[in-house]
């Protein structure tokens, strides 16, 4: 195949996005054959700018069982997206999932063992992965010249939403329709970010507030603390209520800090090793010397559309994705973590209880307030 035929499942708001950008030519290599969405209305604003020869169907199975798609892009509601992504697995078809990979690990966990018994190209929309910045971020911490974590802190409050936004639809900020807020809404990137760059915590201790800002039944307010595998600490906080909000990404090694503020990548290099300068000093108030500054990046922030020509380059050649789709779960998996830990009032270890999640979520779906669809 020279090009990949690509079926859009879901014509919300990145759904749209996508299909607009790809019938631009966006992503040479794709080819926009089909797109799905329960939603009448959504079906025909989109025939308003979508070709012809671009089929529609009124659900997923439809579109998957046509023979027009060689993959698809899975841009549904949260709870739907394993389910869908299982269905396209079984009929062979690649599968692209948009974040996050699911609502609770039990679910994505079933979801990735199909997807290796399918032997199907399988990625996740972590377009934030691209960012030159923290991939620059990443290599610097993964190559260890910097030496070992000693501390995590990001400041993630910037993901301003009004309760218009909430109010905008039927599924937005519920259990039942969402199964959560801040967390596994907006932060889905931070926090696979956090876990990519960082590594996994071993532990977490979190304190979620439900509509503390809006009136909704999820978090928009999150404080969270982390203990890392090597004893490094870390702490995550995120709000869609402070205006204006900060977006600080600090991580502190043996060898300096790494500060990621305002798109640029900030050094501060230590002249010797914390660990052997404090136990080799004979000074009580010494200190190496630090050198500061601003690490060069290099590479295009191509976002959702470099993260789909990587999909449909691994598809054609077998080349690498942005983001396995298997990978989707460690994300989930912290702010899982986060939930539980704030519902139980305690530390959870991980991985965590996925029974006991299930239970606590459960509970909360059923007292679920799920606004019907507006007319």
């Amino acid at each position: 195949m020279s090009s990949m035929r690509l079926g859009i499942i879901g014509m919300g708001n990145m759904g749209t996005d996508h299909a607009k950008k790809l019938i631009g030519g966006a992503v040479p290599e794709i080819v926009l054959t089909a797109v799905a969405d329960k939603d009448e209305k959504r079906l025909e604003a989109a025939r308003a700018y979508l070709p012809d020869a671009v089929a529609m169907y009124g659900g997923p199975e439809a579109l998957m069982n046509s023979g027009l798609c060689d993959a698809v892009i899975v841009a549904t509601p949260h709870y739907d997206h394993p389910t869908i992504a299982i269905q396209a697995f079984e009929r062979g078809l690649h599968v692209m999932v948009e974040k996050p990979a699911g609502v609770y690990t039990k679910q994505v966990r079933e979801m990735n063992e199909k997807a290796q018994e399918s032997d199907v190209v399988f990625g996740m929309m972590f377009n934030q992965r691209t960012n030159p910045v923290y991939r620059k971020m990443h290599e610097l911490v993964h190559s260890g010249e910097l030496g070992a974590i000693k501390r995590v802190n990001w400041i993630i409050t910037d993901w301003y939403r009004s309760q218009a936004y909430y109010d905008s639809g039927s599924w937005r900020a519920t259990w039942a329709g969402e199964g959560g807020g801040v967390l596994i809404n907006q932060c889905p990137h931070n926090i696979d970010l956090l876990q990519w760059i960082c590594g996994m915590p071993s532990k977490v201790r979190a304190f979620c507030h439900n509509g503390k800002w809006h009136n909704i039944e999820v978090e928009d307010d999150v404080t969270a603390y982390l203990e890392f595998p090597n004893g490094a600490t870390g702490v995550f906080i995120t709000t869609t209520a402070d205006l204006p909000g900060t977006n600080r990404f600090e991580i502190t090694l043996e060898l300096g800090k790494l500060i990621c503020e305002n798109d640029k990548l900030t050094l501060h290099k230590l002249s010797q090793n914390e660990r052997e300068f404090c136990f080799e000093t004979k000074e009580g108030f010494a200190r190496p010397s630090v050198e500061v500054s601003v690490v060069e990046t290099f590479g295009d922030n191509s976002q959702h559309m470099g993260v789909l020509s990587a999909f449909a380059k691994a598809v054609l050649h077998g080349s690498p994705l942005v983001a396995g789709g298997e990978e989707g779960i460690h994300s989930l998996t912290l702010s899982n973590a986060m939930h539980l830990s704030s519902w139980l009032e305690q530390t959870v270890e991980l991985p965590i209880d996925e029974e006991a999640y299930l239970a606590e979520l459960n509970k909360r779906a059923a007292a679920s307030k799920f606004k019907t669809v507006e007319a």
